[in-house]
């Protein structure tokens, strides 16, 4: 099969991206691709702008300098009411940020009452369907409070998923998770990476994580403000000039010397 232009041009380009809340800069001068069906990791130290970063590539965040395109669309051009390159993708939030008053079904069922017109029968059978991808058979009509925090991690993933986005953006997924439930959940990253071909740009300074699920990562810096260096961090590892990210990636074993 020959690649077509679409599957061989990046998903999302970041050029020359510059984010500060009023006059407090975050980030000044980031550029990067992410490419399709790829996971990439965003990592770095306390205070270097991981999260700050994520809010600008889901919209939530202007940018003061720079573009994103998702797709070739610029997401911060054009009629600001106009949604449609939103539903390119997905969030999963740190917390899950499921609605506490409905149960599992309803929360994921919102996305599809809302921005499609499908009757209740095929809401509740994409609804199953999605639910069943992440191992959440028979959890349907469960309240988020009857289920354990790495449940509630998949019922946000299935609702990140509702709308068939090409991209999942994740915040921090295996916070709060214990070191197996997070292994489940990175094992779950990479199957539906494999099998749905869904980008993924995951924000974590989990060790584990990083090296099972990274196809991709970038290394924010609190101190330049800046974008050190991009690679597959096994590579980073062994080829990075900069000590700091040889330093945050290898962290465990000096701990543990």
């Amino acid at each position: 099969m020959i690649p077509t232009m679409e599957s061989i041009s990046p998903i999302i380009k970041v050029d020359r991206l510059t984010l500060a809340y009023g006059n407090h800069l975050v980030l000044e001068d980031v550029s990067f691709e992410v490419q399709r069906g790829k996971c990439l990791v965003v990592m770095g130290g306390s205070g270097c702008g991981k999260s700050t970063l994520l809010k600008s590539l889901v919209g939530l965040l202007e940018p003061s300098v720079g573009k994103i395109e998702i797709n070739s669309l610029n997401l911060w051009a054009g009629d600001k009411t106009d949604n449609s390159i939103l539903k390119e993708f997905g969030v999963l939030f740190q917390g899950g940020a499921l609605w506490s008053a409905m149960t599992i079904k309803e929360n994921v069922s919102l996305p599809l009452e809302i921005y499609t017109d499908l009757e209740d029968q095929d809401i509740d059978d994409l609804v199953r369907y999605k639910l069943s991808l992440v191992g959440l058979s028979g959890f349907e009509d469960f309240y988020p409070s009857e289920i354990s925090g790495g449940m509630k991690k998949r019922a946000g993933l299935a609702r990140a998923m509702a709308l068939d986005p090409n991209i999942l953006f994740f915040d921090e997924p295996s916070a709060g998770l214990d070191p197996i439930t997070s292994r489940r959940l990175d094992d779950l990253i990479t199957e539906l990476k494999e099998s749905l071909g869904i980008t993924f740009v995951v924000v974590t300074h989990e060790l584990a994580s990083i090296f099972e699920i990274a196809d991709d990562s970038i290394f924010l810096d609190a101190q330049s403000k800046s974008l050190l260096d991009q690679g597959k961090p096994d590579d980073l590892v062994k080829n990075s000039r900069f000590v700091r990210i040889t330093d945050f990636l290898t962290r465990s074993e000096s701990s543990t010397s």
